[in-house]
């Protein structure tokens, strides 16, 4: 199973559950890493080189469009590669704390 890394997986419920069930295997995604980061990231990827600035006279225009981008994208598609480090993500954090609370948590 694979599991976005959120803190549901904590709640005794689901621990409960989660042992009741040894024959799964939970594999975390990393923070920030989540699919559902792919799946915006994908999304802004159509908006920005496919749609944006676009004037569609439909619906049936604007699908002909998205699928003619996804066509040309995966002829050489490569995977999404995540850059931030592990360092870079809590020295952002540090920052916004900061910034936000003025505490440096």
């Amino acid at each position: 199973m694979i599991a976005d890394n959120y803190a549901t997986h904590k709640h005794p419920r689901v621990k409960a559950w989660i042992a009741r069930h040894p024959h799964f295997h939970i594999h975390y995604t990393p923070t920030y890493a989540s699919w559902l980061n792919q799946v915006e990231r994908w999304f802004g990827l159509i908006t920005q080189r496919a749609i944006r600035r676009g004037s569609f006279r439909s619906v049936r225009e604007l699908i002909r469009k998205i699928d003619s981008f996804v066509t040309h994208y995966n002829a050489s598609g490569r995977p999404f590669i995540w850059t931030a480090t592990a360092d870079s993500i809590l020295n952002k954090l540090y920052r916004l704390t900061k910034v936000i609370n003025g505490t440096q948590h």
